[in-house]
């Protein structure tokens, strides 16, 4: 996140996350705003709607495997103890159901704590899983994932932590091992991680998953223009801008981009700021990094994690790793 608070004479609006993060953003070069703005409860919307686009394989494949796999994971993380979940961007886990009915299988009861930046899609989860699966305990916890770990006692249980959905891509690899190291440092040893993350493969797969027929990855990506409008008073007119996605083939990352149409100024009144872009300029609103069977081994380990198993569909396009806390 960018940090703007060296700077006492801007206004108010600039020193809270949303403001600081749009102030550093669009005050750099390249411009750029981080993907956590995507998600207010629109954004949320447009996310589960992408997850069942018919380009989108990555949400598709892992329900895969996770209904394939489920008792076996529950039974590698739980061992002998009891397992408590706990879920990083969670949204509205709708693939979390799966594990959650192989833990209601295997000790009846189970706490599930699921953290999110987003209040409503935990709304959701807690009401739909609560309702569907008996036995399990929902406690929705909103904040940023990477602060909300470490708030949570599992009563003597071992903790199993959920990042699935290939989340850890959003990163730059400094920072996703820093993310790992630091969700470490909350566990004890023996207890768990389940990594979900998308592989590398054919360009032309990748780029259709982001840029889908529908055009509702577009609406996701202006969504952020949106939010900033609503919330900081912005004037940025959507229709000149436009959607793109790009394949970074030295650093192995699908991009997302909003391309200006037009050279044009956009004010954003609550920061005090004008913010100028040229035709064909872009922001640079998010990374998925796609990832390589041993260099995930590699990143667990780095991060003080042992690999104990992982799982994949039978096409290798995604991986679901379970590792143990050293």
């Amino acid at each position: 996140m960018h940090v703007v608070s060296t700077y006492p004479n801007l206004p108010q609006a600039a020193h809270t996350p949303l403001g600081s993060e749009v102030y550093g953003g669009l005050t750099a070069r390249p411009k750029t705003l981080s993907p956590w703005l995507f998600y207010d409860a629109q954004g949320s919307q447009l996310f589960e709607q992408i997850t069942e686009l018919p380009e989108y394989y990555p949400t598709r494949t892992e329900r895969e495997i996770l209904r394939a796999h489920a008792d076996r994971i529950v039974a590698a993380a739980s061992g002998c103890q009891r397992l408590t979940m706990i879920e990083l961007g969670a949204g509205t886990a709708t693939k979390t159901g799966l594990l959650l009915e192989a833990a209601v299988r295997r000790q009846s009861e189970v706490t599930y704590h699921a953290i999110d930046v987003s209040g409503t899609a935990l709304d959701e989860a807690k009401q739909r899983i609560e309702a569907e699966l008996e036995g399990v305990a929902v406690v929705p916890r909103v904040c940023d994932y990477t602060e909300g770990l470490g708030q949570i006692d599992a009563g003597g249980e071992r903790r199993m932590v959920l990042y699935i959905g290939s989340s850890i891509g959003n990163f730059e690899p400094t920072d996703a091992l820093q993310i790992l190291r630091d969700i470490r440092q909350d566990l004890a040893p023996g207890d768990k991680l389940l990594l979900g993350v998308d592989m590398v493969k054919e360009t032309e797969l990748l780029l259709a998953a982001y840029d889908d027929a529908a055009g509702v990855t577009a609406a996701f990506n202006k969504n952020v223009l949106t939010r900033i409008n609503r919330e900081l008073d912005a004037n940025f007119n959507l229709n000149l801008f436009r959607h793109r996605a790009r394949w970074n083939e030295e650093r192995e990352r699908i991009e997302m981009h909003l391309e200006s149409l037009i050279a044009q100024q956009v004010s954003i009144p609550a920061l005090e700021l004008e913010v100028k872009l040229q035709r064909g300029e872009t922001i640079h609103t998010e990374n998925s990094y796609k990832f390589r069977d041993q260099g995930v081994i590699e990143l667990l380990e780095r991060a003080d994690f042992h690999l104990s198993d992982h799982w994949t569909d039978e096409r290798e396009w995604f991986g679901v790793y379970l590792a143990t806390a050293w």
